[in-house]
């Protein structure tokens, strides 16, 4: 007997034939959709709807008990308005506090990661901003640089007591006091960010550029910084939106939004139509305003924290 060996013909498939690769990526979105569904839902129904009650409360005249529809003429009316420009423009000039806040931790970090003497007594020292809150932090700037606070006091210790000054009842020093102290308060956050990166670095590069001569300052500059990147503009971002924010216990406790409108950011002029004037309606539009400006805030932040496939 003879047995027939059966070959298969050419070009036909031993194997069941894999499924596409855009079949695989409609199935995963999908997938993506029905898990993602619930949060969304939830989102919608605890931020969509008060926003949307807010957006309408914006354009009527509101007590808090009745309101009268007035229209979009709210917002030009707003625009109008000097006081709402002098709150913008306080917003803006404390966005130059940013840039400061992002660097002086970034070299603190730098330092730390170099375990210099004390390293870890300095990092407990320099978190410790974080641990602490805003009203605290307020409080003890409200200490620092009032007339006869601990500035003045250091000032004529050191001799230089002419020079005293009441920084709170300035109206142009005041907000610098307020910048001071929110670059103060973030360098705890921010050092933490920075150390957090560093410890993802290769050290084979640090190493092979000391190797090659380059000294701690070249080593920052064109190895550190470029692999840090990522973290460098998420602290940016962070610091960005706590600028628009969380200063209203920082703003509250030290200043009161004053002297005049010296210090009154936008977050605390939505408290002040809104609770000190009863004017529930226009604090509605402010709010909605602080929230359009933060939606490109975050638009601009997925787009510089984008990654490419």
């Amino acid at each position: 007997m003879s047995s027939a060996v059966v070959v298969p013909e050419s070009g036909a498939a031993a194997t069941p034939p894999r499924p596409r690769k855009s079949a695989i990526k409609r199935r995963r979105a999908r997938s993506g959709v029905v898990m993602a569904a619930p949060a969304v839902v939830l989102v919608l129904l605890v931020l969509g709807i008060p926003i949307m009650q807010a957006g309408y409360y914006s354009m009527t005249e509101w007590n808090g008990i009745v309101a009268h529809w007035i229209g979009p003429s709210t917002y030009l009316n707003e625009f109008h308005n000097p006081q709402f420009w002098r709150v913008l423009l306080n917003n803006f000039l404390l966005l130059f506090a940013v840039p400061i806040a992002v660097a002086i931790p970034l070299g603190i970090a730098f330092l730390l990661n170099e375990r210099v003497a004390g390293w870890q007594i300095f990092r407990s020292i320099y978190f410790l901003p974080t641990a602490i809150s805003w009203v605290v932090i307020g409080m003890v700037a409200l200490r620092f640089f009032a007339g006869e606070g601990t500035l003045n006091k250091m000032l004529a210790g050191v001799g230089l007591g002419f020079i005293k000054t009441d920084m709170l009842s300035d109206e142009h020093q005041a907000l610098v006091a307020v910048g001071i102290t929110f670059i103060w308060s973030m360098v705890g956050t921010n050092t933490v960010i920075f150390l957090t990166g560093m410890a993802t670095l290769d050290p084979s590069l640090a190493e092979a550029a000391r190797v090659d001569g380059a000294g701690s300052w070249k080593t920052l500059r064109h190895i550190s910084l470029p692999q840090l990147k990522r973290f460098i503009q998420f602290a940016a971002v962070l610091t960005l939106i706590s600028a628009f924010t969380a200063l209203f216990s920082l703003i509250f406790v030290m200043t009161g939004g004053g002297p005049g409108y010296g210090t009154t950011t936008l977050e605390f002029f939505v408290y002040q139509s809104a609770f000190a004037r009863a004017a529930f309606g226009t604090g509605a539009m402010l709010g909605i305003i602080l929230f359009v400006i933060m939606v490109f805030v975050g638009l601009a932040q997925l787009r510089l924290l984008r990654t490419e496939d």
